[in-house]
């Protein structure tokens, strides 16, 4: 491995010390479980960053390679390769007792997950670091976060993007740069807990169905294509041919009973299942299995959704207000207006800058950063290289995070700057810091709205908060339709069932203050009009522990935020909806939300009309 000689330098922390695992794989596409690892490269660094290992080989995967024009892996080159059960005791060797790093980890780390699973074992690692997420701690001032852009940045050369073995060397340069960097901000390094699991399965795709709901079956009426069927208790003919005829009729399968669900079928009423107590609060009527036989052989003609998405295409609405769970609380007075249209920079005085607030009391701090985004700043929940200005509350100045200001030479003010504030000049490095900073994002205050001009790429909403919280937050998010609920239970994505079956809404945990939901709006079913993605605190802690959430919006993986919302609830609220993607005409918009309830998670769901077992 050569680095640039402008390298900076291993850092010293202490709590930097740890062997290293630095892997990159290429995939033949980007489900793990259904997509296989072709290419495979490991490099491994002692605790001063010396290299003690380097593997890399091309993988026999025994399937399509997928998309050879990204990573140049054809049948050809792959034939004769190694399988990854012939490699993965070699592999498991160089992982075990070291973190495993990558850019963007959880997707190297799911795909070797379900390798070990297929070679009937499991990835031997117990904690990992994201480059992508640190370098989201760090905030280098890069137009974006891609791995050829971070290598530019810390003085790495690329010389084969989408090659295994070149991005894993490049890698070691970033994590040199980026351990430098935090160590400067005295950041703590966002390793995330990964205990080994044994529960990785293949994947195994939902069939879609290609009809719109046509509503409830009628009594005497029959099956039509797209009704929604649940299937319940024991069956006389195995449940999977069952399923397998109503998929090739052209009904909808679903795992849950909703509103939604057209028709239930179960052959004893007495078993009081869940799907039978949530069809008979629902009004959905039953069927047994050999009625519902007999309607499967006259299933008439559906809608097809790709004709009801041409005519919505050719559609517009109006604007949808923000809807709420039917069971949550009433909604938090909001705390500070959007800015006016016609507000000018004159009124925003802080346009471009970003403000950290230290200490105070929850109210306090609250007032300090809705009073800084007013004026055009971002509020910030870290310390990163981003941050302009300082804004210490009483007790701030006990801050650890202090002396790393103080050593940065950031401007530090109290809280009546905020209410007549001055720009003072700035130390030389950190106004050239700001000055090459190319930060366009839009600053959302809460309820404001932003269109979403590329919907043919995933989007993702990040949710970050400060690194000190104690108490655990988990971020979810509901797929709901035009009455604000779910149609299945698998429309609910959160730590349990990160995914959703068709992959269109997805849960990333790359650090431990930070998750993110990433959504493909162009396959979402014209069903869904919003993606709901909310917050929870574990436990009986409030948000008055927790802070300020704060969300950011970006279209692709790694790339430059498009939008950042800090958002605050009050002292006692355990649940916040942070944002929503909902349907405008043809388009989709992002809402920056903020309503936080003081129930918990399980109320939440509830009220989105999921299955919560007591």
């Amino acid at each position: 491995m050569v680095l640039s000689p402008s390298s900076p330098k291993w850092p010293a922390l202490p709590d930097y010390f740890h062997d290293w695992a630095l892997v990159d794989v290429e995939t033949s596409g980007l489900r793990p479980g259904r997509d296989r690892v072709l290419s495979l490269a490991i490099l491994t660094l002692d605790a001063q960053g010396n290299q003690t290992g380097e593997f890399a080989t091309l993988l026999n995967p025994g399937c399509d390679p997928g998309p050879v024009h990204i990573h140049g892996l054809t049948l050809d080159r792959l034939a004769g390769a190694p399988t990854f059960d012939e490699i993965a005791p070699q592999v498991g060797a160089l992982l075990s007792s070291r973190v495993l790093v990558a850019h963007n980890a959880q997707f190297d780390y799911d795909f070797l997950a379900h390798e070990f699973a297929h070679a009937r074992s499991w990835v031997p690692v117990g904690r990992r670091l994201c480059t992508l997420a640190l370098n989201r701690l760090v905030g280098p001032p890069t137009p974006d976060l891609k791995l050829g852009t971070l290598a530019a940045h810390y003085g790495v050369l690329q010389e084969k993007a989408h090659d295994a073995q070149d991005d894993v060397r490049v890698l070691s340069g970033i994590l040199r740069g980026s351990l430098s960097a935090a160590g400067q901000l005295g950041l703590a390094l966002p390793l995330l807990e990964c205990p080994p699991r044994q529960d990785y399965r293949p994947y195994v795709p939902k069939s879609p169905c290609a009809y719109r709901n046509p509503g409830r079956l009628e009594s005497g009426e029959p099956l039509v294509q797209g009704m929604k069927v649940a299937i319940t208790g024991d069956t006389r003919i195995s449940r999977e041919e069952l399923i397998a005829r109503s998929v090739a009729a052209g009904l909808n399968i679903m795992t849950s009973v909703s509103g939604q669900t057209s028709v239930v079928v179960t052959n004893d009423l007495g078993t009081g299942t869940v799907k039978l107590k949530r069809a008979e609060g629902a009004g959905v009527p039953l069927v047994d299995e050999p009625t519902y036989l007999r309607l499967l052989e006259t299933v008439q003609p559906g809608k097809s959704k790709g004709a009801a998405r041409r005519r919505a295409a050719a559609e517009t609405s109006g604007d949808v207000p923000c809807a709420l769970p039917a069971s949550t609380s009433a909604v938090p007075v909001q705390r500070t207006a959007p800015p006016t249209e016609s507000a000018g920079v004159e009124d925003r005085p802080l346009t471009g800058r970003r403000v950290l607030v230290l200490g105070g009391t929850h109210d306090e701090a609250v007032e300090a950063r809705a009073r800084a985004v007013a004026l055009g700043a971002s509020a910030a929940v870290n310390l990163s290289a981003g941050v302009s200005d300082v804004v210490v509350l009483p007790g701030g100045e006990a801050d650890r995070r202090m002396s790393r200001v103080a050593a940065l030479g950031l401007r530090v003010h109290d809280a009546g700057w905020l209410l007549s504030p001055t720009t003072p000049p700035m130390s030389a490095s950190v106004q050239n810091a700001v000055a090459d900073r190319p930060d366009t994002a839009v600053v959302l205050v809460r309820g404001a709205v932003l269109d979403l001009s590329d919907t043919g790429t995933a989007w993702t909403v990040a949710a970050a908060w400060r690194q000190q919280t104690a108490c655990d937050v988990d971020v979810v998010a509901f797929a709901v339709d035009a009455r604000e609920q779910v149609a299945g239970d698998e429309d609910f994505v959160f730590h349990g069932a990160p995914e959703h079956p068709d992959g269109t809404v997805r849960l990333a945990t790359d650090s431990p203050t930070e998750q993110a939901v990433t959504v493909d709006l162009e396959r979402l079913p014209l069903e869904v009009h919003r993606v709901v993605i909310a917050a929870a605190i574990d436990g009986a802690a409030t948000f008055a522990d927790v802070g300020a959430i704060e969300i950011t919006a970006m279209c692709g993986i790694g790339a430059a935020p498009t939008a950042r919302a800090t958002l605050d609830a009050a002292t006692t609220e355990r649940t916040m909806i942070l944002a929503e993607l909902y349907r405008r005409g043809a388009g989709w918009r992002l809402r920056a939300v903020g309503q936080g309830y003081d129930d918990g998670l399980a109320d939440l769901a509830r009220g989105y009309g999921v299955d919560v077992a007591e």
